[in-house]
């Protein structure tokens, strides 16, 4: 049995358009635009004994918003080689320098007015019209010579993407660190090495430092000569640190600092709170891909502080909390600067447990939204409430999940008050499967 391929985790077959929605409570007007999510969601009968959480083609679920409420919603798989062969359909234009047959399956975001569906390892973005269907490979309109990632960050002063990208197994002694124009192109690269070929999942932007996570998740030659599908495995020997970039510097001003052991996939925020002073909030787990190598629940993901110190490289490591907390988000206009409120859930590998949580990181107190029995949130996506000033004032939107395998809901809280009951709830014609990240794109935004 492989529980990335059951229940909520289960993919769905058939690709939906619904206009006809049914809404409980009342969507604020000003929620004018898309809530996308992008997942795996294999389009063929995996092998069980093989299938991890993290591979399959993608699918990106939608909700249109406007005018108090919800327009349609579509379920699309994002464009690749195999999963339009598999539907008579011809491949997606566009390059493909490594040869992927599968599409992005990990995030989706608006930028330079497109539509990105995005993964780590190699591959290329592909591009999404406003009704989600795929219409090409886009590299940045020629400029990425390699692979991109699923969680570049949007420097707010500079108006550039950030990423850190990887790309197994061809790159072995590197990675990139990549900056991308509000223009839609890539401005810059800088070649960062790397030992052992680490699993990159993420990064951090600080005002002046792009932050390269370098932890002992490697690729095993023993896994990837017996055939895995995934072989990246726990390697404590090749220990932890983090490469502290100045923004326009070039490897060799990179500033190294240990980290502790564990492994971390998604850190909340991050922002200098002194010159050569760093604070930077993660997930933090034990240990990845040690004993259970199809899905990320190796433990339990607790919220850790870092304070970093550039000057005397050290990094002292404070627990914020020791209950699971994953899939962080925050205001978007705190990223790179000091934050005091951060959003996610409790996710465990029950997604019946996932409720949706906040913090005040300046009081310590916390929330939690529970969505019922056997019903769980998937990622929070914090809107922000036109004309609000408080980072706090604001909306979150989420699907919800049935856990006992029924239709799944679009979900809309007040971010100020988790006192209160959902602000509204759109019921979907379909399952949406547990999945992995998304976006707000204003309408504004749309292509």
């Amino acid at each position: 049995m492989n529980p990335y391929l059951e229940g909520p985790y289960a993919p769905v077959a058939e690709e939906v358009t619904a206009t006809d929605l049914q809404m409980r409570g009342s969507l604020p007007a000003e929620l004018d635009g898309m809530y996308l999510r992008n997942g795996p969601n294999p389009s063929h009968e995996a092998d069980a004994a093989q299938a991890h959480w993290f591979l399959g083609d993608g699918m990106v679920h939608g909700v249109r918003l406007a005018d108090g409420g919800a327009q349609w919603y579509r379920n699309r798989w994002v464009g690749g080689a195999a999963v339009n062969a598999a539907r008579g359909l011809p491949d997606i234009p566009g390059p493909n320098w490594n040869g992927r047959s599968s599409g992005p399956n990990t995030h989706v975001v608006g930028f330079a007015g497109r539509i990105w569906a995005t993964v780590e390892a190699g591959s290329c973005p592909v591009e999404l019209d406003a009704e989600l269907d795929s219409i090409c490979r886009n590299d940045f309109f020629g400029t990425l010579p390699n692979g991109f990632t699923a969680h570049a960050k949007f420097h707010p002063d500079r108006r550039e993407l950030h990423a850190v990208a990887y790309a197994y197994p061809e790159i072995a002694d590197h990675v990139q660190y990549i900056v991308v124009g509000d223009d839609g192109r890539v401005r810059r690269i800088v070649d960062v090495p790397v030992a052992d070929m680490p699993m990159v999942h993420d990064m951090s932007l600080t005002e002046h430092y792009g932050v390269v996570f370098d932890q002992a998740c490697t690729v095993s030659i023993e896994a990837a000569m017996a055939g895995a599908s995934f072989p990246f495995r726990w390697n404590p020997d090749h220990g932890c640190r983090l490469g502290f970039l100045p923004l326009d510097g070039v490897a060799a001003d990179i500033v190294w600092v240990d980290a502790p052991l564990g492994y971390v996939f998604h850190p909340l925020n991050a922002y200098e709170s002194a010159p050569d002073r760093i604070v930077i909030d993660v997930c933090s787990y034990e240990r990845m891909f040690d004993q259970d190598v199809l899905g990320p629940f190796e433990g339990s993901p607790r919220l850790d502080r870092w304070e970093v110190d550039l000057g005397r490289r050290t990094l002292t490591a404070t627990t914020i909390d020791e209950r699971p907390f994953e899939f962080p988000r925050h205001h978007p206009g705190v990223g790179t600067r000091e934050h005091r409120y951060g959003y996610g859930v409790r996710a465990t590998i029950d997604a019946a447990t996932w409720r949706t949580v906040k913090y005040d990181l300046a009081t310590g107190e916390c929330w939690e939204f529970d969505h019922g029995p056997g019903r769980g949130s998937g990622e929070p996506v914090f809107v922000p409430r036109a004309g609000g000033t408080a980072e706090d004032d604001g909306w979150l939107v989420s699907y919800v999940h049935d856990v006992a395998g029924g239709a799944s809901e679009l979900v809309v809280l007040d971010a100020q008050d988790f006192s209160r009951p959902a602000v509204a709830t759109v019921t979907l014609p379909a399952r949406v499967p547990i999945g992995f990240h998304g976006s707000w794109i204003p309408a504004a935004s749309l292509p």
